[in-house]
């Protein structure tokens, strides 16, 4: 059970990583609520398949709001991220940034690539959580 938490809590902090190099301001309710999304479809990436219905219903009751707000807060984070966020972060992980023109990803490609992303990293040991963001986690 310990080693399980611990394993979570890592994973947790990969994301809140990744996030921050993507340029999510942790001020967001969006931010929390992409975090936990997140870290549910890297335990079930079928969750992605279906945000609205599976994946929005459970942040909505853990954080005891409606499912239409949580979906609204991870798109306004997914936009600013978009905005202000570092282009090859971008282009590194969707293949395309703001400054090729392209339209920002969904909410779901944005959950989706994340989660797959760090799934990847922890087959093959990369880590996020460096020396220079572990003191903002």
């Amino acid at each position: 059970m310990a080693a399980e938490w611990k394993e979570t809590l890592e994973t947790e902090r990969e994301i809140s990583a990744f996030m921050l190099e993507l340029g999510i301001p942790a001020h967001l309710r969006g931010y929390y609520y992409l975090r936990e999304a997140v870290l549910l479809a890297v335990s079930d990436m079928e969750l992605v398949g279906s945000v609205t219905k599976l994946l929005y219903p459970v942040i909505a009751r853990r954080y005891k709001t409606t499912l239409q707000r949580v979906e609204r807060a991870i798109r306004n984070a997914v936009e600013v991220s978009w905005e202000r966020g570092n282009p090859e972060v971008f282009e590194d992980l969707f293949g395309f940034s703001r400054e090729t023109g392209a339209p920002r990803p969904t909410n779901s490609e944005y959950i989706a690539r994340i989660a797959d992303k760090i799934r990847m990293d922890a087959t093959t040991g990369e880590k996020h959580v460096t020396e220079r963001n572990r003191t903002l986690l």
